[in-house]
């Protein structure tokens, strides 16, 4: 298992991942409340604003403190490490 760390020491599978969203529109607003709701939502973000939404598999849903783009740099970098970056020789 692959672990993904979003932000302040929390991880998060990376192969359970399905989407990493901006929380500002109204839908995930209230997709976020409807999470809330039935008991799925998980709160990573230690009381700082919320920036990106991580929406996975089991229908578990993760508020963080970082911005979709650095957790998504973040799960890149894990991918290059795991292929050998781009000094594997490829052309």
């Amino acid at each position: 298992m692959k672990l993904l760390n979003i932000g302040f020491g929390s991880m998060v599978s990376e192969e359970r991942l399905l989407a990493v969203v901006d929380p500002d529109s109204a839908p995930i607003k209230r997709m976020i409340q409807d999470v809330r709701d039935r008991g799925l939502l998980v709160d990573t973000s230690y009381g700082r604003k919320t920036r990106a939404v991580i929406i996975t598999d089991s229908g578990h849903v993760f508020l963080s403190a970082l911005t979709p783009e650095a957790i998504a740099s973040r799960a890149s970098e894990k991918t290059e490490e795991k292929t050998g970056g781009e000094a594997d020789g490829a052309i």
